[in-house]
């Protein structure tokens, strides 16, 4: 098993994962990555492996960061719209009344947790169970 404390060491030193975002979202998108950095360091054999897919969970964390901001922040669901297909979220799109970052974030982690795709921030993984983009 790996050394976890150097996973969560390295996501609680980015700032860039919860930059504009409200302690609460914040707090859950933090506490979400370091479930997944401790999945990691139990599942993973290769540091450098282990650390290379912690570096793209990061990098889906920020792609998840700004599509809050756009989608509640800014209230621009054409452009959260147009990140996630750039992004490949295998999720369906929140309701566009739905503007809660909160509740958008819960129901993004919730779907990954619902269809045991955890490892949906790989690159590559961006198809959904039913291969395709609906909303809800």
């Amino acid at each position: 098993m790996l050394d976890v404390h150097k996973f969560i060491e390295r996501i609680l030193d980015d700032e860039s994962l919860t930059t504009g975002l409200e302690d609460p979202e914040g707090r859950l998108l933090v506490e979400w990555l370091v479930e997944q950095a401790e999945r990691l360091a139990t599942q993973t054999d290769s540091e450098a492996q282990a650390r290379q897919l912690l570096e793209q969970l990061c990098r889906w964390a920020r792609a998840v960061r700004r599509f809050l901001l756009l989608w509640c922040y800014e209230a621009n669901p054409g452009a959260a719209s147009q990140l996630a297909a750039a992004e490949r979220f295998p999720w369906p799109l929140p309701p566009p009344q739905q503007t809660d970052a909160v509740a958008v974030l819960r129901y993004i982690l919730d779907w990954h947790r619902q269809i045991g795709q955890t490892g949906h921030w790989i690159p590559g993984n961006g198809k959904s169970a039913s291969g395709s983009r609906e909303t809800l």
